[in-house]
């Protein structure tokens, strides 16, 4: 066995798993940064500018410079419109769905309920667009029982999750001090 056609075969599945990994700390880290703004009016509309900036950084900035680097053509108008149009919309789409964690958030979502409902109806919704918009060769009477308990199974996981996800420590009471102690606490 050719160990380096073996190991470039798994190469996807390490950036799927990076993926993974990036966006299941998301939701924790993006409400701990809304958190982090001790505001609740505006809290979330900071950390989504700031999921922005980090945007821009991260898919403006890095994709330019490998691209200049590579020689690659930068200008837009030189990108074919189907591309650039889809490209755009996935971008949209994407910020819409930030939007809408910190807006679960920000209606009392908890990271560990919004994000279990994200991440177990997003391959479901994507499953049946993807089918949708490529059926499979021999009809949709040819997708075996499987897939669909694979999707009733995504769905049902994210149901438990959510029900059964377990309650944080409860606060501890603040500390009763006496008059006495305060005293001593400030004249030592």
């Amino acid at each position: 066995m050719n160990t380096a056609n073996s190991s470039a075969g798994y190469t996807w599945l390490m950036f799927a798993l990076l993926t993974v990994a990036s966006w299941g700390v998301y939701g924790a880290f993006l409400h701990q940064g809304q958190l982090g703004m001790a505001d609740p009016v505006n809290g979330r509309y900071k950390a989504f500018l700031l999921v922005g900036v980090a945007y821009f950084i991260t898919a403006v900035l890095a994709p330019l410079a490998v691209l200049v680097k590579n020689g690659a053509v930068v200008q837009f108008w030189n990108y074919p419109p189907k591309g650039l149009w889809w490209s755009l919309i996935a971008g949209i789409v994407g910020a819409i769905g930030a939007f809408g964690v910190l807006l679960a958030f920000g209606a009392k979502g908890t990271p560990a309920v919004v994000m279990s409902i994200v991440f177990a109806g997003a391959p479901v919704v994507n499953a049946v667009y993807v089918l949708a918009l490529h059926p499979p060769a021999g009809g949709w009477g040819s997708i075996k029982f499987p897939f669909y308990l694979g999707i009733l199974l995504a769905a049902l996981g994210g149901c438990l999750v959510t029900y059964y996800k377990p309650n944080p420590p409860a606060a501890k009471p603040a500390a009763v001090t006496t008059k006495t102690e305060a005293i001593n606490v400030k004249n030592p």
